[in-house]
């Protein structure tokens, strides 16, 4: 297992892993717009990829996460916006993988905290981030304004 911090060189393999991400949250399967998306994001450095691969070196799952702020912390935090691993390639310690280098190299940054959110219904992710330390939010309620 490898994971890598992506290039705009690794969108070919991180494109379908992105598209089949969307997918499982009710969005269409849509492999050039996955591979627009996170281009125009690497290549303005807008938002890190790391990519695991499996030992043959195929991209077996990608998390994608954006640099932020916390005003109140005055710090700099990191949003993990996106984690996928293929079915096939999950319980091969993908997830722990891009997890753990996530936190490294936040730490490495002067990251103070990585921030996600998941699904009420994603209970197997739910208990990834349990077990990989991260603390549920009891105090803040997450709002969202559609802009149409």
């Amino acid at each position: 297992m490898n994971v890598i911090r992506a290039q705009v060189s690794d969108v070919p393999d991180a494109a379908p892993l992105f598209a089949a991400y969307r997918e499982f949250y009710g969005g269409a399967y849509d492999l050039e717009a996955s591979a627009t998306f996170l281009t125009d994001r690497l290549t303005h450095g807008e938002s890190i990829v790391l990519l695991a691969r499996d030992d043959e070196g195929s991209a077996i799952g990608f998390t994608q996460i954006y640099p932020i702020f916390s005003s109140t912390q005055l710090t700099r935090v990191w949003l993990l916006n996106d984690l996928f691993v293929s079915p096939e390639a999950r319980g091969t310690g993908a997830v722990d993988a891009l997890l753990d280098t996530a936190a490294t190299l936040a730490k490495d940054a002067g990251v103070t905290a990585i921030e996600l959110a998941t699904a009420h219904t994603n209970e197997r992710a739910q208990a990834v981030y349990d077990r990989s330390g991260y603390l549920l939010d009891e105090v803040f309620r997450h709002y969202e304004l559609p802009i149409s």
